[in-house]
């Protein structure tokens, strides 16, 4: 089945509803989302959105503390930008009625997070911030005429055409197969948590985007700077929910079974150092025999405070009034993913990448707390100015040129298993990492025949074979990536290499794009400098 519109966006997060909801009112969008609207990472986001609102905080504060937490390795121009526009984005959500928490004084209240030189995070509903602000995107996207949104549909294939992305080629949880048209193909599916054993991610956040642009021949950038939050709940060996940086920001400490606080004399800003920091000083404690506890007894009213991790705590059977929580850290957010411009534009004309599947240069080599959401907010208005100002008045429709690659019909057997796939990838190309265990990891990959996944016929598959393909493909995008990175920086961290090379590494991306050598094979690799 066929059906054209003018943009498509695949996945529906705050990035997807905030490019849908600035969209000018004649143009036609096609939401595809893998599940449903509000059943993915952007409606589990605690934390808050970061903006410098008050008097004694400067965006120029928040752009420093950015680049710090990034490890220089941000674009310095972008991240001005979105620290510039950030309080015009959260006042203008508040005006139009996106319930953000206030004060007794009627303003904003404003808390603290790690790495944050002032209070200028932005909450709703305590610990409830990115449901408060889907519910309200959602809301103001269902009014807007012209959107149709196709819920429980697996999004398989780009379709290029004269070098020009003119589509995509979906599937549906019933089975059946659809295929989609437009002028603006715009990808926003989000990280890569569930490729790994422990993460707070939805079950849907598994690297479908990447793995579709590298497939469709897209540049991808920085895969090997992955933040581990370090606060997962954990219970009965699994990590089973996010425990926010905000409840340290509330005086939360982590200790040992004996009271020993990990963090003192690893970092000034201890409990609250940069997430990669304290991530690896949970895993070193862990590796060591010792069990790690987030103590609360010293934050203020915290089951008032923090009403949904109060609530994930008692669902698992820990209570919170004991003061003390056991926690694991576990893959958060991608830093890397589709290399785009200011605008979320690709190297392939028509597609677009914003949110965590995108490389935007904001983050650099790690995320500093509460900047997620506001990334969505801010690339999905830049899209949408952009989208705008090119609006064609008639989806174009494509002429095809005779495919030059057979495609390979490889069989759903061989791809690994799920469980295993995590456990490796959280073992080998984890928090901490070792050219022997990324070799390893590689080897191990590659002998699943990556490359002919990256040729294959996916219609054939189902719906849960097509995800695993595209886990494996991002796994092994991941894995490459850290074994060629020779340094520690932000979210990577090796230990045979364990300290930043400025010399050789500082400003350069590792960027993989498929190009074909005489021999039919892919060269998969190269690396450049930013500008």
């Amino acid at each position: 089945m066929e059906k054209r519109t003018n943009v498509i966006i695949i996945g529906s997060g705050v990035a997807a509803l905030q490019l849908t909801k600035k969209l000018r009112r004649d143009i036609h969008v096609t939401i595809l989302t893998k599940s449903e609207v509000l059943n993915g990472n952007s409606v589990l986001a605690q934390g808050g959105v970061a903006a410098a609102l008050s008097e004694q905080d400067d965006f120029r504060k928040h752009y420093k503390d950015t680049m710090i937490a990034g490890r220089h390795h941000n674009d310095e121009e972008v991240v001005l930008k979105m620290t510039e526009a950030a309080p015009s984005l959260i006042e203008e959500l508040y005006r139009e009625g996106c319930s953000f928490d206030v004060g007794a004084d009627g303003r904003l209240s404003l808390g603290m997070e790690g790495a944050h030189s002032e209070k200028r995070i932005v909450h709703g509903g305590g610990d409830a911030t990115g449901k408060r602000i889907m519910d309200f995107l959602y809301k103001k996207v269902k009014e807007v005429p012209g959107v149709t949104i196709v819920e429980n549909i697996t999004v398989f294939e780009l379709i290029i055409a004269d070098n020009r992305c003119v589509g995509v080629k979906g599937k549906h949880s019933n089975g059946k197969v659809f295929r989609f048209y437009g002028d603006h193909i715009v990808l926003a599916t989000g990280g890569v948590g569930q490729l790994y054993s422990f993460t707070p991610c939805a079950d849907t956040i598994t690297g479908d985007g990447i793995a579709l642009a590298y497939r469709a021949g897209a540049e991808i950038s920085d895969m090997e700077f992955i933040q581990f939050h370090p606060t997962l709940l954990y219970v009965d060996k699994k990590g089973r929910g996010l425990i926010s940086e905000a409840v340290r920001g509330e005086g939360a400490v982590l200790v040992t079974e004996d009271g020993t606080k990990i963090m003192e004399g690893v970092h000034p800003l201890k409990d609250l150092a940069p997430r990669h920091v304290v991530a690896q000083t949970i895993y070193d404690y862990r590796n060591r025999g010792h069990e790690v506890f987030l103590d609360i007894s010293k934050v203020n009213k915290f089951e008032e405070r923090f009403p949904t991790i109060t609530k994930m705590c008692r669902d698992y059977g820990i209570n919170p009034a004991e003061g003390k929580l056991p926690v694991v850290p576990g893959c958060h957010f991608l830093m890397g993913g589709v290399k785009t411009d200011y605008c979320g534009r690709t190297n392939i004309e028509g597609l677009y990448a914003i949110g965590e599947v995108a490389r935007t240069g904001i983050h650099g080599a790690n995320r500093l707390a509460s900047n997620s959401l506001l990334e969505g907010l801010f690339f999905g208005k830049n899209l949408a100015e952009f989208i705008n100002e090119h609006y064609a008045e008639k989806v174009r429709r494509p002429s095809f040129t005779k495919q030059s690659r057979k495609l390979s019909v490889p069989k759903a057997s061989s791809l690994p298993e799920l469980s295993e796939l995590k456990k490796m990838m959280m073992a080998r190309t984890g928090i901490v990492r070792t050219e022997n265990g990324l070799k390893e990891q590689k080897q191990w990959l590659e002998s699943f025949k990556i490359e002919k996944w990256l040729d294959a016929d996916l219609e054939h598959l189902s719906v849960e074979q097509i995800e695993r393909v595209f886990m494996l493909i991002t796994s092994w995008l991941i894995t490459v990536s850290a074994l060629q990175r020779t340094e520690s920086r932000g979210g990577h961290f090796r230990s045979d290499y364990p300290f930043e090379d400025d010399f050789h590494w500082l400003k350069k991306e590792i960027i993989h794009r498929r190009t074909v050598a005489k021999d039919g094979r892919d060269e998969q690799i190269k690396t450049a400098a930013t500008t």
